[in-house]
């Protein structure tokens, strides 16, 4: 299988793709070459639910194999419809309900979901620094923070001398940009890494929109309609496809490729609703970005 770097000040030393088992999932997991699980979730209701039966379903799975793998879970999202939490006491109470779901005494990396603006980050940091010296957690990250919050994290947990984030999880493709103007080169200069969400512009990038398909951007589903089935995007698609076909290659392998081939990226995130779905991402990010291949690409998207 495709191997994608994990790195960073502080970085984990193995490579892994990593994926987000979302609906119904039945595949064999090929992880860091050596393990191969077999997956199979029933679909998982958008409430805490979805938490705890994500980490239940995979505890099993990698019982006997957790050396070979680079588990990461996160805390702080609010399920209910209320604040996110990043409090001392939410974190402890979330990780050891994770631990115990997942039949593993330590996570590689424990990750805020949603950053917390009513607690103090001193506060969330040294909970997490206590994390890390117990050895429930190697590394910390965090996820969609703006990146002068990273930058401040970052000299906050100097300040204190704590663990600091060792990266961010932000939604980062060739229709979303965003990431380029402030958040990869904050990362960069305070040695952290990148690892995006919706790779494929929640489906744009495959293609399918561009015959008629139906899916969630059809249904505006959290507005990415809106954001994405735009005359422009449907523009650029079109013209990424056909790149990448006179290349030998899918619009898919475009898409993940290119953002294998960035720097700052250190693995990618990849959804699947259906088992054909999880063998196409692990394959997807081979191809190797020649200079002029970026160069020619970054331009169909300008």
């Amino acid at each position: 299988p495709t191997r994608i770097r994990v790195k960073g000040k502080n970085g984990s030393g193995k490579s892994t793709l990593l994926r987000a088992l979302l609906g119904i999932v039945s595949a064999d997991l090929h992880i860091t070459g050596s393990l191969s699980l077999t997956a199979r979730a029933a679909y998982l209701d958008q409430n805490y639910e979805l938490l705890n039966n994500a980490e239940s379903v995979l505890g099993p799975l990698i019982k006997g194999q957790r050396d070979n793998i680079v588990l990461t879970t996160k805390f702080g999202f609010p399920f209910d419809g209320g604040a996110p939490d990043n409090s001392r006491g939410f974190i402890l109470r979330q990780l050891e309900g994770s631990l115990e779901r997942l039949g593993t005494d330590w996570v590689d990396i424990y990750m805020i979901h949603i950053p917390d603006e009513g607690t103090p980050l001193d506060e969330t940091l040294r909970a997490l620094d206590d994390i890390v010296t117990s050895g429930k957690a190697r590394y910390i990250a965090v996820s969609n923070m703006a990146p002068w919050r990273v930058v401040e994290a970052d000299w906050v947990a100097k300040e204190l001398r704590t663990h600091g984030f060792i990266c961010s999880q932000n939604e980062y493709s060739l229709l979303q940009r965003e990431p380029e103007k402030e958040l990869i080169p904050a990362l960069s200069h305070r040695g952290m890494t990148l690892n995006p969400y919706f790779p494929l512009a929640s489906g744009m990038l495959t293609g399918k929109y561009l015959e008629g398909g139906e899916g969630r951007l059809k249904d505006n589903f959290l507005g990415l309609g809106n954001m994405f089935l735009t005359e422009r995007n449907h523009a650029i698609v079109r013209r990424l496809d056909t790149y990448a076909k006179e290349r030998g290659h899918s619009l898919i392998e475009l898409a993940m490729s290119w953002l294998a081939c960035q720097p700052a990226v250190a693995g990618i995130i990849a959804g699947a609703t259906k088992p054909e779905q999880v063998a196409q991402n692990v394959m997807a990010a081979s191809w190797k970005m020649s200079a002029d291949e970026l160069s020619e690409i970054a331009a169909i998207t300008a």
